[in-house]
């Protein structure tokens, strides 16, 4: 086992956590890329958190429940942080953020306006790299937001790209590197490069300041101190540290992390203000501490480089005293050790670019690592010190959800536009990041269910913008699958996971089903804008049974039915009975799909149905991949379970007579019941044969979801027969759209209409590795559709994952898919070979859209390479060998 492997392996059991982590962890990449705009940071009465904290006030406020920061680093609970500034000598401010557009200011929702790139990163944060590039010209803040203001749904969006502060290679390369001595030695390397073609000076100002904790405890803040040549500080749990620099900056800066109250509120303030350093550089105020002494502090250094060349500076924040090893030394062997690191989780079968793009999706997974910092109670009613929040902050977002309180390292979506936690999305985190830190993996599913996450009713909290809004029930399979790529050994994790998922599945049960038919609810579900409405927000009265939330909750009963024969036969715990229960479960759905009027047959597809207040009802007749959700829900059931449910003679049981299970021998005949005496199994689904053929031939088709680079999320077939939905004076259509939104449901920056999505892809590859390992080679179906070719279903999974892998990888023409017709993204040196992770991918060509650092789910392609070359075992082979061996 190589360093890396030995450091990352100490992340902590999964009741402690962090607290018996690895020291290895106690300093990473914990800042978010932009605090300002969040709802933590938002005590408006209105809950426009955009409009609340505004990227203007950013400067100039203390946060209150984190910081944000340009390739930031911090301890583990975000005491200390390390940053960088930058100011090109005409931008009216400080380069200390990441700019973007707020969901109202941009066209398409809200977008970052910049570009950068995660491009190294290990699991114990030993060794991180980060790329940025910033123009000569001063940045052009208000013609981004103007020009995209002035733009309708239908256009493009304006991209920093398109303003021309680029032209000439006018611009500068800013790459910073992080590597550690030891746990408590961090090195912070910053390289500019002049891009253009002449000298150019540009101002590069590493920061170093404490989180303002005590303006909201009404405590002494924390203090930096400047010497000679040094920054040194003394802290309760950081104990002494000192920052040095080489060369030496021309100055050291200090200020206070205070909020400027004179600019924001005209109201007397702090001496020397958050944004003291930053008016100091840009105005030449009187705004730093001549006694150079505060809570923020910056290395001041005026470089001018020639056209094309390099400048370095190196700093170290350490402990006093002892004589440091040579940060030459430290950054070789960091650097080596990451090469080992990757080299060993790249398959050797796998091309030199895949391996590329796995390594930097594997550095955007790492680098999204935050700490979450939400104590919901505390912001509701306000901090002692501080001015009460508006009462109607009392009945608003999040107000049921006084339990919450959230303090922890969190796999988060994206840096900027995500800057929080999604329960859904974390699923898919999680299964990527279980090739790389399987602890930290198991960890971040845990604390999902922890009693300070989950409330007391057993919701799961969806994101911070509306913890009550439901998120499709992704965490049981992720477990399974993080599970087996553990190596299906820890049975304490599954355990835990389980107990805290059944008050879960209970609480859907209970909420989430109207009417007691077994037909699910549930409203938004994560797919934002799929159909024609809003689906969280009906008229009163109305109801809509739902396709997904429905085949959702299948899936989700199967998956428990499997966990716990898992802890059954393994003999960790006695549960035959709770397989019992979800078998019931299952077979309740089942029977309700089967005896619903969601399938169409006509259509070959399921439909969400829409209930009025008069009873009358109609389809919503959407081809989308709504209808396919049920077609996922699938489980093995082995001969105890069998036996046992006949014993029973309950609902399961008639579910499994009425398809001739009651004669197991004249099953297995059929090669329906599989196996040796006393071990057959029976793979059941809550969609039968001859509807999956039905929805598999629609999948498959090339006219309607199988795009050259995965599934769509809706048929191309509605590009030209848009559907429509009439009812109860309701009129509403959708079309097919392959990129961006047109319309402003969810705040148009969420697009199901067209685009391919990571997520549904790898559950539709997983369920077809789950039939294909049950049936093997005899069941094949025609793909793509209207072909003539018959492929078994292993092999149409490993043609998805090579259409979703193409997405990052040169073609024949050399160009990344994912950049579409950006020719400097797709050219230019400097550029084409430093890859982003985008959030969706246009339906048509593949280009990347939305967020431009989605590396949460979209980090599933670390998932996929390594699967297409054989790294990893399939997740039914590994439950399968441990169920003979158990």
């Amino acid at each position: 086992m190589g360093a890396e492997r030995e450091r990352a392996a100490g992340f902590g059991r999964l009741d402690l956590g962090l607290r018996q982590a690895s020291d290895w962890y106690l300093w990473g990449p914990y800042l978010a890329e932009r605090q300002w705009g969040t709802v933590r940071e938002d005590y408006s009465p209105d809950g426009e958190a955009w409009t609340h904290l505004p990227h203007d006030h950013a400067r100039s406020r203390a946060y209150r429940w984190g910081e944000d920061g340009l390739a930031g680093f911090s301890d583990v609970e975000q005491r200390l942080c390390l940053g960088l500034a930058l100011w090109n000598g005409r931008d009216p401010i400080l380069k200390e953020r990441i700019y973007g557009l707020t969901g109202d200011e941009g066209n398409h929702g809200e977008d970052a306006k910049e570009y950068w790139w995660f491009l190294d990163a290990v699991p114990s944060h030993a060794w991180n790299r980060w790329r940025y590039h910033y123009p000569h010209a001063a940045f052009p803040y208000e013609d981004l937001r103007a020009t995209n203001a002035a733009r309708t749904r239908a256009e493009p969006e304006y991209e920093l790209l398109d303003t021309g502060v680029f032209d000439d290679d006018r611009y500068w390369v800013v790459e910073v590197d992080y590597a550690k001595a030891d746990p408590t030695d961090l090195l912070m390397t910053v390289r500019v490069t002049n891009a253009g073609p002449e000298p150019e000076t540009l101002h590069v100002l590493p920061q170093l300041w404490y989180r303002n904790t005590w303006s909201w405890r009404g405590e002494e803040p924390d203090e930096l101190v400047g010497t000679d040549d040094r920054v040194r500080t003394t802290h309760p749990f950081l104990g002494e540290l000192e920052l040095t620099a080489e060369p030496a900056p021309d100055e050291f800066l200090f200020c206070d992390n205070e909020t400027n109250t004179d600019r924001l509120y005209h109201r007397p303030g702090p001496r020397y203000p958050k944004d003291g350093i930053g008016d100091h550089v840009v105005e030449k105020a009187a705004t730093v501490n001549p006694e150079r002494r505060g809570s923020r502090c910056a290395a001041w250094y005026r470089l001018t480089v020639p056209g094309g060349a390099t400048t370095e500076i190196r700093l170290r924040l350490r402990p006093p005293g002892g004589t440091p090893t040579d940060a030459d030394e430290v950054v070789a062997l960091r650097r080596a050790e990451a090469d080992e690191f990757h080299a060993e989780l790249a398959p050797a079968a796998a091309s030199a670019d895949e391996a590329a793009v796995l390594r930097q999706a594997v550095a955007g997974l790492l680098w999204s690592k935050q700490l979450y910092s939400y104590d919901v109670t505390r912001w509701l009613d306000g901090d002692p010190d501080q001015p009460p929040p508006p009462p109607s902050r009392l009945g608003g977002r999040n107000a049921r959800w006084r339990t919450f309180n959230a303090f922890d390292l969190m796999s988060m979506p994206d840096t900027w536009e995500y800057p929080w936690f999604a329960a859904w999305d974390l699923a898919f985190h999680c299964v990527a990041l279980a090739h790389v830190d399987p602890a930290f993996a198991k960890y971040q599913l845990g604390l999902l269910c922890r009693e300070w996450f989950q409330h007391p009713n057993g919701a799961l909290p969806a994101y911070e913008w509306d913890f009550d809004d439901v998120n499709p029930p992704v965490q049981a399979w992720a477990a399974l699958e993080v599970f087996a790529l553990d190596g299906g050994t820890d049975l304490d994790f599954l355990s835990r996971v389980f107990d805290k998922l059944l008050v879960n599945f209970t609480w859907w049960v209970n909420r989430e089903d109207a009417d007691g038919s077994n037909l699910f609810e549930g409203g938004f579900m994560g797919l934002d804008n799929i159909g024609p409405i809003d689906r969280s927000h009906l008229p009163p009265g109305w109801r809509l049974e739902q396709a997904d939330s429905t085949g959702w909750m299948a899936g989700y009963a199967a998956a428990m039915a499997t966990m716990a024969a898992i802890l059954h036969r393994s003999g960790r715990r006695p549960a035959v009975d709770l397989v019992q229960k979800f078998l019931e479960h299952f077979a309740l759905i089942r029977e309700a799909l089967d005896g619903a009027e969601l399938w169409d047959d006509d259509a070959g597809m399921f439909h969400d149905r829409i209930t009025l207040p008069d009873g009358r009802s109609a389809p919503v007749p959407v081809r989308s991949v709504v209808g396919m959700i049920p077609m996922l829900a699938g489980g093995v059931v082995g001969e105890e379970g069998l036996d046992r449910s006949l014993v029973v003679g309950k609902r399961f049981a008639r579910f499994l007579q009425r398809h001739g299970v009651a004669e197991p021998d004249a099953l297995a005949a059929a090669g329906l019941l599989r196996g040796p005496e006393g071990e057959r199994r029976l793979l059941v689904g809550v969609v039968d044969g001859p509807r999956v053929r039905r929805l598999l031939t629609a999948l498959f088709d090339e006219a309607e979801f199988l795009s050259p680079h995965g599934l769509r999320s809706m048929s191309a077939r509605h590009r030209e027969h848009p559907a429509v939905l009439d009812v109860g004076g309701l009129h509403a259509q959708v079309d097919y759209e392959p990129a961006e939104s047109t319309g402003p449901m969810f705040g148009g920056n969420s697009n199901w209409r067209g685009p391919v999505w990571f997520p549904v892809n790898a559950l539709v590859i997983s369920a077809l590795e789950r039939y294909h390992r049950f049936y093997g080679d005899e069941l094949a179906v025609e793909y793509p559709t209207g072909s003539g070719r018959t492929l078994p279903l292993d092999e149409i999974a490993a043609d998805l994952r090579v259409r979703l892998i193409s997405l990052f990888l040169p073609g024949a023409d050399g160009r990344r898919p994912c950049y579409g017709a950006v020719d400097r993204m797709q050219t230019d040196p400097r550029w084409r070979e430093n890859v982003q992770f985008h959030e969706y991918f246009h339906g048509d060509d593949g280009a990347g859209l939305g967020a431009s650092h989605q590396t949460g789910w979209t980090g599933l392609v670390v998932d996929l390479i390594r699967r297409r070359h054989g790294a990893v075992l399939p997740t039914s082979e590994v439950l399968q060998r441990l169920a003979a061996e158990t």
